[in-house]
């Protein structure tokens, strides 16, 4: 990419590298843990799906079973495989007898070890290859139907009922949308387990279920086909079953996720211990199923003034950058977020806001880089919000971002009705179209505001990133450098569920990922054994 702002390549690299540093001292704690969604998300792997009489979710039945007895830091893996052995049945099998208390698989006599590995590689295989078999088919629909051009035009369905949702997500796609992102209800992310089936009561958003990503699956599927170009569909792998949900959207071929552990340690007040390591492994996940991951930089300016905390966006930019790079997310996979958030009345405010977003496109070259419209300082003047939400497109446009979630008019009023989406769809599509190649016209005056306003935000990154490596993040997020929010390493939703190693620790889909991504293997590993 050409470089229009003169920034420093030095700075850009001690970024980095500092962003680097951090990201591996996390990642060392996270190799001498697990947590219970993660070994949740193995039995799911392994096919494991369904309620018991209660309504309970099987995957959850299985571990809890394993954390009354004390022995899940030894991975669920061991001891479904060992039971599955011995009895000559599915895991699925295991699970309901386990659920109607007809085993206990800590009773079970242990098989040889090289039997439970050779095993527990072959439901890896299986688990994911139907994953593979999922990434296959999105590449070849795109192929033959064609996608639309970027910035990709994204835009959210909220109704809490899956049905309407496919009724209000196929219309955005025939007016326009390349992305439909079905919006989570809300608190979902503070639930420590994954509703079952299809659901029709939401509140301000739908669940995110199985079942759910089934059915607007193939809706999208089926407009897709009618409007000739291929849909991409969104939904939240956050929360406390992060990585549950990571591996229920790889089955069902979602294509894009939110998957950021700041941000729920920050909004959702999730214990950083807990998300940090369940990040690890949604992330393998979704590289794995070529799922483009969105972060939630954005929000930090909800919390904090958008001139001042600038550079915390970029420096969280590049903390996400590193952790995705050691769970092998590629860079065309990381949709690193960023917004459209100052005060309008600033003068200058929108050089400013061209100012973060060439510099961020500039630093992260092959990153889709998600831009969010403006939220904070919406009024309810529909009219004003319009031409807000359309200097946004036109910043996008300029600056080649990659996934443009649509600003609604009507934004803190109400959600979007069909109507609200068909304007804000006309808009962008509208500038868009006109100023395509706007950006190859452009350059931007050396020494001019907004090449000195993007220098200045990368020294302050810089600085903070710095400052951050010295202390270490838990530390930082302790004393709210992120954001404006303070949380504590010991507080927060989730804690309960993280799981210290034990040396003998296996999850075969980790070792396997983790081969097929290229990656290191953790010390202990089968495959070092």
């Amino acid at each position: 990419m050409e470089q229009k702002l003169r920034l420093d390549e030095r700075q850009i690299r001690r970024a980095r590298e500092a962003a680097r540093a951090i990201a591996q001292d996390v990642d060392q704690f996270i190799s001498e843990r697990t947590t219970v969604a993660i070994e949740r998300t193995v039995l799911r792997l392994m096919g494991i799906d369904g309620v018991d009489a209660d309504g309970v979710p099987l995957p959850n039945v299985v571990v809890d079973h394993l954390v009354e007895k004390g022995v899940l830091n030894k991975g669920v893996a061991f001891w479904v495989i060992n039971a599955m052995l011995y009895y000559s049945q599915e895991a699925q099998t295991i699970a309901e007898q386990v659920a109607g208390g007809t085993i206990d698989l800590t009773d079970i006599p242990p098989s040889d070890p090289r039997m439970i590995v050779d095993k527990g590689r072959e439901l890896a295989h299986q688990g994911l290859a139907r994953i593979r078999d999922n990434r296959l088919q999105r590449e070849q629909l795109i192929q033959r139907l064609g996608e639309g051009k970027r910035p990709y035009l994204y835009v959210i369905v909220a109704t809490g009922d899956i049905y309407e949702d496919v009724v209000q997500g196929k219309s955005a796609a025939r007016q326009g949308a390349d992305i439909i992102a079905v919006i989570r209800s809300t608190g979902q992310s503070l639930l420590d387990y994954v509703p079952y089936g299809a659901t029709r009561e939401g509140y301000g958003g739908t669940y995110a279920t199985q079942e759910n990503f089934r059915i607007m699956r193939k809706a999208l599927d089926e407009v897709g086909e009618e409007v000739g170009r291929y849909i991409r569909l969104c939904n939240y792998c956050s929360g406390l079953c992060m990585p549950e949900i990571a591996a229920m959207g790889a089955l069902e071929r979602l294509d894009v996720m939110l998957n950021d552990a700041l941000y729920g340690i920050l909004f959702r007040d999730i214990n950083m211990q807990r998300t940090l390591i369940d990040q690890a492994f949604s992330r393998m996940i979704n590289s794995f199923a070529g799922i483009v991951i969105n972060t939630g930089e954005d929000n930090y300016l909800t919390t904090a003034d958008a001139v001042e905390a600038a550079h915390t966006v970029l420096a969280s930019q590049f903390i996400n950058e590193q952790f995705a790079l050691l769970a092998g997310l590629p860079p065309e996979q990381m949709g690193l977020g960023h917004a459209f958030e100052m005060n309008p009345e600033i003068e200058d405010g929108f050089l400013m806001e061209l100012a973060q977003a060439q510099m961020a496109r500039q630093i992260f070259p092959d990153a889709p880089l998600k831009y969010m419209p403006p939220t904070k300082h919406m009024t309810g003047n529909i009219f004003r919000g319009h031409i807000q939400d359309a200097m946004f497109n036109l910043v996008s446009i300029l600056t080649n971002q990659g996934i443009q979630l649509l600003g609604m008019m009507t934004e803190a009023m109400h959600t979007p009705h069909i109507h609200d989406r068909q304007l804000a769809i006309e808009s962008a599509a509208y500038i868009f179209n006109n100023a395509r190649h706007l950006s190859e016209e452009i350059f931007f005056k050396p020494g001019g505001r907004i090449e000195r306003r993007a220098q200045e935000v990368l020294q302050k990154a810089v600085e903070m990133l710095e400052e951050i490596k010295r202390i270490g993040l838990f530390a930082a997020l302790e004393r709210g450098m992120l954001a404006d929010v303070k949380r504590s390493i010991t507080g927060g939703k989730g804690l309960r569920g993280v799981i210290e190693r034990e040396p003998d620790y296996y999850n075969p889909f980790e070792e396997e990922l983790r081969q097929q991504l290229g990656l290191p293997q953790r010390e202990g590993s089968t495959y070092e054994r």
